[in-house]
């Protein structure tokens, strides 16, 4: 069927992107100190590429494990929202519940949303999530074995990929006067607060005071 054809190629062209993505993902973590292992067990169970820069990168900077865990947490906590609108949507549940509810992410529910057709959306959703989970994985750890064989990785200056990663993904959104104004609101109050706080806690203090702009805006 050229439905199925044309979501099964876009799904590996998503998936393939992510996995050379993940490479410096596996990368980067080795060089914030966390093992092999430790680095693939992070793709494998939290399979959230934003949450885990987030994690390595308060990690990478000297920051708290809690910090880091906290970071990664409020950036994924999106994908709640993402599945309370998918769970009508897929129909899902016993074991297959709990594996649609890993796959939910940005890129699964783009393709899952973008049908009209109920069974063409379940089937891009979780063509997208397979194809993504595998070549993610792949990915992560290509780039931690490549990192890992290297005695100091700290010195290709992978400490700059995690900031260079959200800058590329923030800004495509500030287009806009509003979503500018507050970038520039956030970066400010974090440089503020920065020499007060341990490291990753400013990102925490921001997130805290989006959220309540967004609430009391409404």
């Amino acid at each position: 069927m050229a439905a199925d054809r044309a979501i099964l190629r876009d799904a590996l062209g998503i998936a393939i992107a992510s996995g050379a993505y993940a490479i410096s993902f596996g990368a980067i973590s080795t060089a914030a100190g966390l093992s092999l292992l430790q680095t693939c067990t992070l793709s494998v169970l939290m399979f959230t590429g934003a949450s885990q820069f987030a994690l390595v990168g308060v990690l990478g900077a000297g920051g708290s494990v809690w910090a880091g865990a906290a970071t990664a947490a409020l950036l994924g906590s999106r994908n709640a929202l993402y599945g309370v609108r998918l769970s009508s949507l897929l129909k899902v549940g016993g074991r297959r519940r709990l594996a649609a509810a890993h796959f939910v992410i940005d890129e699964t529910t783009a393709m899952a949303i973008a049908r009209d057709d109920p069974t063409l959306s379940r089937y891009a959703f979780w063509a997208t999530g397979l194809a993504l989970f595998v070549l993610w994985n792949l990915g992560t750890l290509a780039g931690a074995l490549a990192t890992h064989a290297v005695s100091n990785p700290k010195v290709l200056g992978l400490d700059a990929a995690p900031p260079a990663a959200f800058l590329a993904l923030l800004a495509p959104r500030l287009r806009a006067r509003e979503p500018l104004a507050i970038a520039i609101a956030a970066a400010v109050v974090a440089i503020a607060v920065l020499p007060f706080v341990p490291a990753g806690v400013p990102l925490l203090v921001v997130a805290l005071l989006v959220t309540l702009f967004g609430v009391f805006r409404r």
